[in-house]
């Protein structure tokens, strides 16, 4: 284990942060170590999710444009997996290409390795690494599967819920998922017809909550509406967050897990499933137990 790599990465070197980083993504040598000697500060962690096509990179973008001039910004932009190679389909870095350039930006996209809510295990250790560095803030940009999409909470200390005005139709289903879990509504491309009406809609909506959520419109590709937001975000306060135990046991729990699947590779399984699956008596409840015990 190398003590410097730690030492370096308190101090900002952006070298010993992706070393770091694709050694805990990759559990590669010294992983726990490294990870157990994390010295993780209170940075805000904030989520953006929401439907897919709601235009969250591009706001993303948008907002490092506004906050990265004053403030150190990394973004963990989490792309779905093939199911088939295992890596990623989409890079949605590319859509924020003009920050690559920017010293106070550190961009790192990470698959989701198969998690259906859009997190894997990873993300959770990426984050404490991303934490323990010297940002001001971290931005973690899910896939964007819709309202499965809430394990963002379990990690975000803000969570951005980016919707646009084509979801009027389906506003009532909003309220049972994603309701839960945003701290701010952002009505996303809100020069579209009906984009007002659906705002108010929303509106109405968050009053009933116990506490009052911001609802903002913004035109991320026009740049218009970003300065409310990143006014609700640095003032912004986080609440006690009375699921907090809950959501550690739920982390710990994922840890241990992964711990324990270690020994099960999944190219291994594919092999061996590939060809079992061709036998004329093929059971997949016995080729389970088989592979188990072997």
């Amino acid at each position: 284990m190398n003590n410097q790599l730690l030492t370096k990465l308190k101090n900002g070197d952006v070298k010993s942060l992706a070393r770091l980083l694709t050694i805990v993504e990759n559990n590669l040598a010294f992983a726990d170590e490294y990870l157990k000697s994390l010295k993780i500060k209170n940075t805000p962690v904030i989520g953006i999710t929401g439907p897919p096509g709601a235009g969250k990179s591009t706001l993303v973008n948008a907002l490092l444009i506004e906050l990265a001039q004053k403030y150190k910004i990394a973004i963990l932009a989490i792309d779905p997996t093939s199911p088939f190679n295992l890596g990623s389909l989409l890079g949605d870095r590319i859509r924020m290409v003009s920050q690559f350039n920017n010293p106070n930006v550190y961009i790192r996209s990470i698959a989701t390795r198969g998690s259906l809510g859009g997190l894997s295990v990873k993300t959770i250790e990426m984050v404490d690494v991303l934490k323990a560095a010297d940002f001001d803030y971290i931005f973690i940009e899910t896939v964007g599967v819709g309202q499965s999409e809430v394990e963002v909470a379990g990690l975000a200390d803000i969570s951005i819920v980016v919707l646009v005005p084509e979801a009027g139709d389906d506003i009532q289903s909003i309220k049972s998922g994603l309701m839960e879990i945003a701290d701010i509504f952002v009505v996303n491309k809100s020069d579209r017809e009906g984009a007002q009406t659906f705002a108010n809609h929303l509106k109405k909506m968050v009053h009933q909550q116990t506490y009052n959520i911001p609802v903002i419109c913004t035109v991320a590709h026009q740049n218009k509406g970003l300065e409310d937001l990143v006014k609700e975000i640095k003032q912004f306060k986080i609440k006690k967050n009375n699921r907090k135990p809950y959501l550690l046991m739920e982390k710990a729990w994922r840890l241990i897990q992964n711990e324990k699947m270690k020994s099960i590779k999944k190219e291994k399984l594919q092999q061996e499933i590939a060809e079992a699956s061709l036998e004329l008596n093929f059971n997949f409840y016995q080729f389970i137990e088989k592979f188990k015990n072997s």
